[in-house]
């Protein structure tokens, strides 16, 4: 195994022997979360388009993936940086769909957010200096704890289904915490006794071996089973959708998606914080911050044009690096490969499709909790001052608070304040965690001197 300061190194080639699981480990990480964006746009869209949406889903992921760990040009971090289908964008896209609106307007909108986004990372450097890391750290620690419910989801063994449908999942029963909490345990063992690529690829054993274990058990969907069965050995999707740039209704959509393109830009400079700092422990330059974010909007552009909906940095990886302590970005290109594979192979993704979500769970929380330790990393640096304690508790009591019980969305459609009193397009900024816990604590770092706290 490489010493530590290769690890470190982004442009460090690991041995193939030890890349090829690395990078299937990331894939891993982020499938389910792919998939399942993708499932509840077709819902709104009509069931016709599951199958179509879902293998774009996977090949614009690891298409996106490739811009942003090779690059072209100035685009691309050059970090091992995961790309994949943004859930931020699910209520405004779902919201549209079944308001009357088209999926070419979708692909659309996504198309110019996407291109607004590049022009956002062009004044990255202008605006780093609202986002230290300080604030970088409050925007991690905001990703880590909001992920966290997700794992805690799955391990409970409901997965991404809607809510309605997890009482017939057999949500909360013991079999899937024990399953969940196996893959903890091997997990850890594997970290603390495993040695080289078994100790690093950790959480992947984890998942196999959890995987494995729940065969016997009856606990992988007979259903997904049978899907695996007729899934085809090879297969292109249909991108016959079009793009509608024109309509008032996609003029409208254009303006929401602009908004939503800001909010994915506050995460995904979170989300390169994290890996940065997790994997490095330093903090991101202004050069991979501009090319990730060029990136991120590169790659949800040229995605639409094949049928695909928005991209942006998984923070699941994020944690991932964080917990392997391997930067090279070469591991996440290999990953990319892989998932293009899955893109084109529909049995193969379909193997990986049918993993029980507590197996999943249990790697998610291990995950997610890293990416908390991530950001308190980041926070650490500024000093636990008293300033800087104040900024951090109001910052991620409104940030969470807000998300958690979502009132202002609420009070704004439902009263007693006036029904404008939120306007439509202003709502995911507010119920946004991360936007409102990272806008409290850039507003407040500048306006609260350093002498008046200390």
């Amino acid at each position: 195994m490489a010493d530590e300061n290769q690890l470190r190194d982004p442009d460090y080639k690991p041995p193939m022997s030890e890349a090829v699981p690395l990078g299937i480990q990331h894939v891993l990480a982020m499938f389910a979360g792919n998939i399942t964006v993708p499932l509840i746009i077709a819902l709104a869209a009509g069931p016709q388009y599951i199958t179509v949406l879902v293998q774009i889903a996977l090949l614009a992921a690891g298409v996106a993936t490739l811009i942003q760990t090779i690059g072209i040009g100035p685009v691309g971090a050059r970090l091992p940086i995961v790309q994949g289908t943004s859930f931020a964008y699910i209520g405004i896209l779902t919201g549209a769909l079944k308001g009357g609106a088209t999926l070419a307007m979708v692909f659309g909108a996504s198309l110019i957010g996407g291109l607004f986004q590049i022009i956002l990372g062009f004044f990255i450097p202008q605006i780093r200096k609202w986002i230290p890391t300080l604030v970088s750290g409050v925007v991690v620690m905001t990703i880590g704890f909001t992920l966290l419910p997700v794992g805690i989801k799955y391990s409970a063994g409901c997965g991404a289904y809607p809510a309605p449908f997890c009482k017939n999942l057999g949500f909360g029963d013991t079999s899937h915490w024990l399953l969940a909490l196996f893959v903890i345990i091997i997990t850890l063992l594997i970290r603390r006794y495993g040695k080289g690529i078994w100790s690093t690829a950790s959480i992947f054993v984890g998942l196999v071996i959890g995987y494995v274990i729940a065969i016997p058990f009856g606990m992988v969907d007979g259903k997904k089973v049978d899907a695996i069965g007729n899934a085809a050995w090879l297969g292109l999707p249909d991108t016959h959708f079009g793009l509608d740039f024109t309509s008032p209704a996609a003029i409208g959509l254009i303006g929401l998606m602009c908004i939503m393109a800001f909010i994915t830009t506050i995460e995904t400079v979170g989300d390169i914080s994290g890996v940065t700092m997790g994997g490095a422990n330093r903090e991101p330059t202004d050069k991979e911050l501009r090319g990730g974010i060029m990136a991120d909007g590169l790659g949800s552009a040229v995605v639409a044009l094949f049928g695909g909906l928005p991209n942006t940095s998984y923070s699941q990886n994020v944690g991932l690096v964080s917990f392997t302590k391997v930067m090279s970005r070469h591991v996440v290109t290999i990953g990319a490969i892989f998932l293009i594979l899955c893109g084109l192979i529909p049995k193969l993704a379909a193997v990986i499709a049918a993993m029980p979500s507590a197996v999943l769970g249990g790697a998610a929380i291990v995950m997610f909790g890293m990416i908390v330790s991530a950001g308190m990393k980041l926070v650490g640096q500024s000093g636990y001052n008293t300033r800087n304690m104040l900024i951090v508790a109001i910052s991620l009591g409104l940030g969470l608070g807000l998300w958690q019980v979502d009132q202002l969305a609420k009070l704004a459609k439902f009263g007693p304040l006036p029904a404008d009193f939120l306007p439509a397009w202003s709502i995911p900024l507010f119920v946004s965690g991360i936007v409102v816990s990272g806008l409290c604590a850039a507003l407040m770092n500048a306006l609260m001197p350093q002498e008046e706290m200390e």
